[in-house]
């Protein structure tokens, strides 16, 4: 069953520098860490901070294209995790058509996508399962950022 989530902000990894984005359920109990790239992260950073670009950056394209094929992406899924990479669904839905096609995504595309289109983010339970079950340090760890203020992620805030 898919969980509501919301992008709670960007973080560097302490120890690899990595770009992480932080998805939290409404609750805050529920917390979802995943590496992602730079570029990835610049993009959602730039959506978060309301930053336009005089020119049409990748997740920009990506929306202009859907609003002209006259589409809209009603929501992302983030549907698994398998060797310490997560996957994810785009569910996007042409005006005149029935069911929505499902179209494989990393999840940083998917989450920077979304939040230019205010599409919904969605995280499928097994992949907390997965988590719950990873070996210590192959992923980021929620219990690290569950607790977390939108305020607290000092200087690892991107």
């Amino acid at each position: 069953m898919p969980i509501v989530m919301k992008v709670a902000g960007l973080a560097l990894d302490e120890k690899s520098h990595a770009p992480i984005v932080v998805l939290k359920d409404e609750s805050g109990k529920r917390v979802l860490p995943i590496v992602i790239g730079l570029v990835e992260a610049s993009a959602i950073a730039a959506t978060l901070e309301g930053v336009e670009f005089p020119r049409p950056m990748t997740h920009d394209l990506m929306a202009a294209l859907l609003k002209q094929l006259d589409a809209t992406l009603e929501k992302v899924e983030v549907t698994d995790l398998i060797s310490d990479t997560f996957y994810a669904l785009m569910y996007v839905r042409r005006k005149r058509a029935g069911r929505p096609l499902t179209i494989d995504a990393r999840p940083s595309d998917s989450i920077a996508l979304a939040l230019r289109t205010g599409a919904e983010i969605t995280v499928h339970e097994r992949v907390f399962e997965k988590i719950s079950q990873a070996p210590e340090g192959s992923t980021p760890s929620p219990d690290d950022l569950s607790n977390l203020n939108d305020d607290v992620f000092g200087k690892y805030k991107m």
